[in-house]
């Protein structure tokens, strides 16, 4: 019999056992972990003595994943990022049920191999619902965290990181077999045989990027945090100042402009150290410029030259309210020696919270308990392409679009031969952040097979080649330098930007019928669905309880 007392203890212990994962990801980076981390939440959740306990224990779980992942949030959301985990953790239930009937009691033979297909695909569609941008984005997924391992690379050009998170689940799944279950541990041993041979395959037999032979040469500055200024994120003066009132909003926006023009200043100190080194593209961070080009013409004179000094156009970030028109907008603009050339993206997939509240006529008051937009910055209509002087085409991102697999894969699709993402984590400066956010370059290179450019203001920056393996040093958060890095280009095409999100498809397809039996199952009358069969009771002496005795 369940106690009260017990209940309390597996709560608990679901919460914290749903947590574990993050010590696979940067800063602790113990990628290793990965292929264990999910063991005691799964050995939890196989002995739940009812399915709707199964799916307290998932939810459980998955609310302590997300606080985990985003505990760096708490500055920002404060109080708030608890409600967020809670809805979020809901997209574990189904997997946590997945767990309990396919693993719970004494599973063999069908099923034993059933559940080494379906809990990773569940585990996947969890993945991939919590990825919809309007639910906050892919920050987090598990098969992210093999960021650093060549192997691990070499299976996001196959299937995206999506493959990854399935292999990684699946071994987890594995060792709950050889642990709890000894009649499955040959199926188990299987898996985790099989997983290791197609790991063995790829490396070995895909081709790898084929160089195309050309260089280019790239300059990334990072000019560090601006003494008593605003974080960099935070955008231009009207956002924020909500609720204050006109004298301190007036002093909150000269204290920003300040900080802006010192921060222009310190970039454009740093990018002429870069006179004479020969460099094709110079990559400033995300809202390195705080007012609208077309609105200061001074400053488009001063990027303008710039760019003729070093020889070589820049790729600047606005983050301001346009002249043009209405709203607030972060846009990758390119700076060439006559000035702006015209092609400019405009981020179309916002921050939740951080550049727009979702709701907010529901969700408003967030911005009295955290640091949430004070006004919602406007999308971008579509992806864009830049062209470079000698021919190389670059697609830009900002911020945590590089979070998101198709939108490096559209811009593969569309030419791009190198990807930048622009981006500023200031805010959570001294957190594991930064390394997170710049880890996701090498998952974008690898899936693409095109070098990755992640430069931010105050740090980590970093450039991965096209196999998503590190090119020179990152950039710390104690960094404030320009920095130039030789990018190996190449050509070809991967097979994750030839099919997309396969592995998905295989998830949905392989959970189909299993759904389908299910469903047949509970609606027949009279005929129940089963529970998970358990291991047959003992008697004192140790033999087998039967019925009548």
């Amino acid at each position: 019999m369940v106690t009260e007392r017990t209940r309390w203890w597996r709560a608990a212990g679901a919460v914290a056992a749903g947590a574990l994962p993050c010590l696979a990801f940067p800063a602790p980076a113990l990628w290793w972990f990965a292929y264990v981390a999910l063991v005691p939440w799964m050995l939890l959740l196989r002995s739940a003595p009812t399915g709707r306990r199964a799916a307290l224990e998932g939810w459980l779980g998955g609310a302590g994943f997300i606080v985990a992942v985003h505990h760096w949030l708490l500055p920002s959301l404060h109080v708030f990022l608890l409600p967020v985990a809670l809805l979020l953790g809901v997209l574990w239930i189904p997997w946590a049920l997945l767990v309990r009937e396919l693993l719970g009691g004494a599973p063999h033979g069908w099923r034993a191999a059933a559940a080494l297909v379906l809990v990773p695909a569940g585990w996947l569609l969890s993945e991939l619902a919590r990825s919809w941008q309007g639910l906050g984005g892919p920050w987090g997924l598990l098969g992210a965290s093999q960021w650093q391992v060549p192997p691990a690379l070499r299976l996001a050009s196959v299937g995206g990181v999506w493959l990854v998170s399935l292999l990684v689940v699946a071994v987890n799944c594995a060792l709950v077999l050889l642990v709890a279950v000894p009649r499955a541990r040959v199926p188990a041993v299987a898996a985790v045989a099989g997983c290791a041979v197609l790991t063995g395959v790829v490396w070995l037999w895909l081709p790898r990027p084929e160089a195309s032979g050309g260089v280019l040469r790239v300059a990334v500055v990072q000019p560090g945090l601006m003494a008593d200024g605003p974080d960099g994120a935070s955008g231009p003066t009207t956002a924020g100042t909500t609720g204050t009132t006109g004298t301190t909003a007036t002093a909150t926006a000269a204290a920003a402009a300040d900080a802006a023009q010192r921060r222009f200043d310190a970039q454009e100190r740093l990018t002429g150290t870069l006179v004479g080194r020969q460099v094709d593209l110079v990559v400033w961070g995300e809202s390195s410029v705080g007012a609208d080009l077309a609105a200061r013409p001074d400053l488009s004179r001063r990027l303008a030259a710039l760019s003729a000094r070093v020889g070589a156009p820049l790729l600047v970030n606005v983050d301001a309210r346009r002249s043009d028109r209405p709203g607030i907008y972060k846009s990758s603009v390119l700076v060439g020696p006559q000035g702006p050339t015209g092609e400019r993206y405009d981020k179309m997939r916002l921050v939740p919270f951080g550049e727009y509240v979702p709701a907010r006529a529901v969700l408003g008051w967030a911005t009295s308990v955290g640091k949430a937009a004070g006004e919602d910055r406007v999308r971008g209509a579509a992806p864009v392409v830049m062209g470079l002087p000698d021919g190389t085409r670059t697609g830009p991102l900002v911020c945590f679009e590089s979070a998101f697999p198709d939108m490096s894969r559209e811009l593969t699709r569309m030419g791009a031969a190198v990807l930048v993402a622009q981006s500023s984590t200031s805010t959570f400066q001294h957190s594991w952040a930064p390394a997170q956010h710049a880890s996701l370059g090498a998952l974008r290179a690898a899936e693409n097979g095109r070098p990755f450019v992640h430069a931010t203001l105050t740090g980590v920056s970093a450039v991965y080649g096209p196999s998503g393996g590190r090119i020179g040093p990152a950039l710390s958060t104690s960094a404030s330098t320009a920095t130039v890095y030789e990018l190996p280009l190449a050509r070809g095409t991967t097979l994750f930007v030839r099919f997309g999100n396969w592995p998905g498809g295989a998830a949905v397809l392989a959970l189909a019928p299993y759904c389908a039996l299910r469903g047949a199952r509970a609606v027949r009358p009279g005929r129940p669905a089963p529970e998970p069969s358990a291991p047959p009771a003992r008697t004192v002496r140790g033999s087998a309880a039967r019925p009548g005795r």
